[in-house]
């Protein structure tokens, strides 16, 4: 794998401008990749931080050693989703900032091995990284029909979904990404199957890796983390992402329904510190055009004490 199929740090400036509040302070990259946000990160910290990288792919991990010699840097191997786990309880709470930029990584579409693209044929994974047992290949050849159906509408919003899904169980055992292609184009023709197509594959990956699952929790650890000041941004690239971010920034819970206490006082962990998500501009898209769908968010924690 060359270092240039790697994941390009997208809104680098942006990222860094609401994310740094202390230069000396302790900060979490919850999705490392290859570094490139951490490596940015650290130009800007002074000799007294410290950042943590968080990631479950393997590769990742050792792309980041290659390209990091940085004593402030520690790297550590597990699923963002147990964020509050994987750090120290010595930190629980003194953390500045944690950084989440949700989605695949463009390493991983890029390489066919993978499983994750629908542009060249590989093996149906879609695992982020070894820790888990379930591949996409079990999925589609495993799921009942139902629950096949509800997750192509659920996580890929896929209006055909019953079409697809019944093509797929209809057309078992399907054995790799060029399989799966079929099935979608069985059903999906003309100028929106790409369109179908990026998303049963969505759809597919979510499953596999739980990833809304492990973006709850992760948020959800993440208030154990922060010191008050502290910050969380936010990197999301579809409506799924988006949408429980910012319902848990406003409410502090996903659903988006405002909370209160036995006292009738709103329950509010996070401020929120900007009304619309940031979005790349016209100079980064042209160079990175995966920058095209991301939705930053950046909610600073409140300094009063969290209710129970």
């Amino acid at each position: 794998m060359t270092s240039e199929t790697w994941h390009i740090p997208v809104m680098p400036a942006e990222t860094l401008e609401w994310l740094v509040t202390d230069s000396d302070g302790v900060y979490i990259d919850a999705t490392l990749g290859a570094g490139g946000h951490s490596a940015l990160l650290l130009q800007q910290l002074g000799s007294g931080a410290q950042v943590f990288g968080i990631d479950q792919d393997d590769e990742a991990l050792a792309e980041t050693a290659r390209r990091i010699d940085d004593e402030r840097l520690k790297t550590v191997k597990g699923n963002f989703g147990f964020i509050a786990t994987l750090m120290h309880p010595g930190l629980h709470g003194k953390i500045s900032g944690i950084l989440f930029d949700y989605g695949v990584s463009s390493h991983q579409i890029d390489a066919p091995e993978r499983g994750f693209t629908f542009r060249e044929d590989g093996p149906l994974d879609m695992r982020m990284g070894n820790l888990s047992s379930l591949t996409a290949r079990d999925v589609v050849n495993t799921y009942p029909f139902e629950r096949l159906r509800n997750l192509l509408f659920e996580y890929g919003e896929e209006r055909r979904s019953s079409a697809i899904a019944r093509q797929i169980t209809e057309s078992r055992p399907l054995e790799s990404t060029a399989d799966l292609r079929k099935c979608v184009e069985a059903v999906i023709r003309g100028p929106h199957l790409v369109k179908s197509l990026a998303r049963v594959f969505q759809a597919i990956r979510i499953e596999v890796n739980r990833e809304l699952e492990m973006l709850r929790n992760g948020l959800d650890q993440s208030l154990k983390l922060l010191k008050p000041g502290g910050r969380i941004v936010t990197i999301a690239y579809h409506s799924l992402e988006d949408r429980l971010v910012k319902n848990f920034f406003r409410t502090g819970n996903f659903g988006g329904k405002q909370e209160k206490d036995f006292y009738g006082n709103i329950i509010r962990p996070l401020q929120p510190l900007h009304n619309r998500p940031v979005t790349a501009g016209d100079a980064e898209i042209q160079l990175n055009p995966r920058a095209r769908s991301a939705r930053l968010r950046a909610a600073e924690k409140n300094t009063e004490e969290v209710p129970k």
